[in-house]
């Protein structure tokens, strides 16, 4: 970004964070779970990541219980599978999004109708003719309704290697999802149920596509709207709906209009120089002192740490998730939460839920450089164990220390 009129407004990392947290949820008391308070939680955060590993609970449903006391499942299940005011597509990740919202997806749906003839990767899980096997499946789901990918018999030779080892029909599905032609109608057992977009959201569906001025300018202004400071990186990566050059150029206009102001961002970590970043003019109004009262446990998939450099940069914090890593190289462990007080990240846990047995099984906990274990911080991540393990269905939970210590 070039130099603004006005020199750039110093903000600490504690400032900082303090917006980021108060932006997302995180700082204030959470309010009683119901259908439209998802909604509400849903919208402020912009988006709610879905994913599929399920060793402890879903990650949809970890984020939205870590802002909602009492949520249950079926309160997000309203909004996405009966009023449809939320629907499931992609950002940078499948996700949980506001319907309203729809007309800016079909830019996306246009790359993604596109994406199928140059990518060498979707060819593959096709047969040999990737445009027949598109139109069975679509005139299939159009003629019988909803279907989901089990619902296609997989050809005699096909031999599936893994969870991206799709069969054609499923790759088709796939593919019609994110062109916009199918919608999720409702998920069984995390599976998805996929029917004609126009018959999932007939309303959403008619709406035109929104201009391509207009769509940059939404992707960013409601990126830095539930970030309130910012890099134009942060912007472009928010719901991956711009390029980084046009998030720059927005953020350029955004300042010179007296719309946004240039700051720079000091770090947690030592020897690091300040960040320039956009804010918020009322960042100032955004930065309330969060309650240290509670431990939160965060999903691995948690808006707030989803950018790992910004995690480090603002709260001294280094998180990787490790699900991937083989077990032998693993630091921590398989599915590590990190866990927030106030407004510091003060350790983490590695928890797993033994269904057979009813247990939430613990592993550590290990704090942080400079974080003392001490009595209250026990009862309080005791309490954190408790919240979790009523809100996935354990009977109870067991912390055990971790043998290996890693390195500080």
């Amino acid at each position: 970004m070039p130099p603004s009129a006005a020199s750039p407004i110093n903000i600490s990392a504690v400032d900082a964070r303090r917006v980021l947290l108060h932006l997302q949820g995180l700082a204030s008391p959470s309010v009683r779970s119901s259908a439209k308070a998802v909604y509400a939680i849903v919208e402020r955060l912009g988006y709610v990541q879905v994913d599929s590993i399920n060793v402890l609970e879903r990650a949809h449903h970890m984020i939205l219980g870590a802002r909602l006391d009492g949520y249950r499942p079926a309160h997000l299940a309203h909004s996405l599978e009966e009023t449809r005011t939320l629907w499931e597509h992609w950002t940078h990740d499948a996700c949980v999004i506001p319907t309203k919202w729809y007309p800016h997806w079909k830019h996306r749906f246009d790359g993604y109708s596109e994406r199928v003839k140059r990518s060498s990767w979707w060819r593959s899980h096709f047969d040999d003719d990737p445009a027949k096997t598109i139109r069975r499946t679509l005139a299939r789901v159009k003629r019988e309704g909803p279907l989901k990918a089990r619902d296609f018999e997989p050809p005699a030779n096909h031999r599936s290697a893994g969870w991206w080892e799709w069969h054609p029909e499923k790759a088709a599905l796939e593919h019609l999802w994110r062109s916009g032609r199918l919608g999720i109608a409702r998920r069984e057992r995390f599976e998805k149920v996929y029917d004609l977009a126009e018959r999932v959201f007939p309303d959403a569906h008619g709406l035109s596509r929104s201009s391509v001025r207009d769509h940059i300018d939404w992707a960013c202004r409601e990126a830095i709207t539930r970030i309130g400071i910012a890099t134009p990186t942060e912007i472009a990566r928010f719901f991956a709906a711009v390029t980084l050059v046009q998030a720059r150029a927005w953020c350029e206009n955004a300042v010179n209009s007296g719309e946004l102001i240039e700051v720079l961002v000091s770090s947690e970590q030592s020897g690091t120089k300040p960040t320039k970043c956009v804010a918020l003019k009322n960042w100032k109004a955004l930065r309330g002192e969060p309650s240290s009262q509670s431990i939160a446990l965060l999903s691995p998939f948690d808006p707030v740490i989803r950018e790992r450099t910004r995690v480090e940069r603002l709260f001294g914090f280094e998180y990787r998730f490790e699900a991937f890593t083989p077990a032998a190289k693993r630091v921590y462990g398989y599915y590590v939460l990190p866990m927030l007080e106030g407004d510091a990240l003060i350790g983490r846990v590695d928890p797993k839920f033994d269904r057979a047995e009813g247990m939430l099984i613990v592993r550590g906990p290990w704090w942080s450089p400079g974080v003392k274990a001490n009595q209250e911080r026990t009862r309080k991540l005791a309490a954190a164990l408790d919240r979790l393990a009523g809100q996935i269905g354990a009977a109870n939970w067991t912390l055990t220390p971790a043998h290996r210590q890693p390195p500080v």
